[in-house]
């Protein structure tokens, strides 16, 4: 196992609701791959981007995103897992997972 951390910029135009249940899917998602979620916040809301990103294929360009942060333990096999089931979510603009630390004695 080892401690990772994924940074995610999500659409600012999600309404409460939809918020709400985009940070329960997030961590529904990751659930599905073995992983210990340590901490899941949200890092900063609606921050000036510094350039525009759009939807692929959808002609819709934000110009603000929503940041949202989570910590958590995984295998390393399962990373690329991740990874291609994230990038199924329209309303994610971007995602980035960094490696932080082996976690020592983990299972």
């Amino acid at each position: 196992m080892r401690k990772y951390e994924v940074m995610f910029i999500l659409r600012p135009d999600l309404n409460d609701a939809e918020k709400t249940s985009m940070f329960t899917q997030l961590k529904d998602t990751l659930n599905k791959f073995k992983v210990k979620i340590n901490s899941a916040d949200i890092w900063m809301e609606k921050r000036k981007l510094c350039f525009e990103l759009s939807l692929k294929g959808k002609g819709v360009k934000f110009n603000e995103g929503l940041y949202y942060l989570i910590d958590f333990d995984s295998p390393t096999e399962e990373i690329k897992n991740i990874n291609a089931a994230l990038r199924l979510n329209e309303n994610i603009l971007r995602f980035l997972i960094t490696a932080k630390e082996e976690v020592k004695g983990g299972v």
